[in-house]
């Protein structure tokens, strides 16, 4: 059985982030190691949460994990609070990077042409060194902007798209792959770059008119999972986008648009094992 370790924050309650990833890529016949960087009462769209930093407890658990000689066949970034965890994340990949560990990273720190508010430019730039580890980065439109300083565009040409993929291949990773890119109305999806062969895929789906907490971490979750299984990136990213265009729209059609927790994917998951076994 393959094993990944996923680093990122836990919220008890909210579907986003850890609470996502390990049900998902477990499901998906994964072994799911976790990494938390923080524990929060329930996700940040709830008001008054709580949140316990969990910086401290980082490297004690690498310096363990690295004593007991784990091996890893995935390493999975999502949100990381500061620059400490960016550095170190930054030394774990190279305690436990060996040759067949593929290290995927979701720069998740901004959407909608905004950072998050607990993070400036700074912190935007200092996610490229994690990128230039990476093998596959996926950010949505607004990091990218942040991380190559191209300007964010929410009307845009192919052109520009490959203008922003070829600006991330420049950063390291082998594949750069943009989510939430869309020419065409009702349609969005993903557009990737591989940097070694200039190979570029793409993928598109009916565009459900909303969004939810924690659909990029089901995204992520979903092509890390598949690449595991033994898919082609380009056979992930559109394995990924399907599943949660599909989850998407039975919690739009099931509960509408105000729905704080994030999506039903619980419902949707056997949908995806099913997928998974008729690999």
């Amino acid at each position: 059985m393959k094993r990944i370790a996923t680093i990122q924050d836990i919220s008890c309650i909210g579907k986003c982030s850890l609470t996502v990833a390990l049900p998902i890529i477990s499901a998906m016949g994964v072994e799911t190691a976790i990494l938390p960087t923080a524990v929060l009462s329930t996700h940040t769209m709830f008001k008054n949460f709580t949140c316990k930093d969990l910086t401290d407890q980082f490297l004690p658990i690498a310096e363990h994990w690295e004593k007991e000689k784990f091996h890893f066949d995935a390493i999975y970034t999502g949100y990381l609070g500061s620059f400490e965890q960016i550095s170190l994340v930054s030394d774990f990949f190279e305690r436990f990077r060996s040759e067949d560990t593929v290290v995927v990273v979701d720069p998740v720190m901004a959407d909608n042409g905004k950072l998050y508010p607990a993070f400036d430019e700074a912190y935007a730039k200092e996610n490229t060194k994690l990128c230039a580890k990476a093998d596959i980065i996926l950010p949505n439109l607004t990091e990218a902007s942040f991380m190559t300083g191209l300007p964010y565009k929410t009307e845009y040409d192919r052109a520009y798209i490959m203008d922003m993929l070829h600006a991330l291949s420049a950063l390291g990773p082998e594949y750069a792959v943009l989510t939430g890119v869309s020419f065409t109305p009702g349609k969005i999806g993903v557009m990737g770059l591989n940097g070694k062969t200039g190979d570029i895929f793409e993928y598109y789906t009916d565009h459900v008119p909303t969004s939810y907490h924690g659909t990029g971490d089901i995204f992520a979750s979903t092509v890390v999972g598949a690449i595991m299984r033994g898919l082609s990136v380009a056979e992930a990213f559109r394995l990924a986008c399907d599943y949660t265009k599909e989850t998407v729209d039975y919690t739009y059609r099931t509960f509408g648009r105000e729905d704080r927790y994030g999506v039903d994917f619980e419902h949707t998951l056997p949908l995806l094992v099913d997928r998974v076994r008729n690999l």
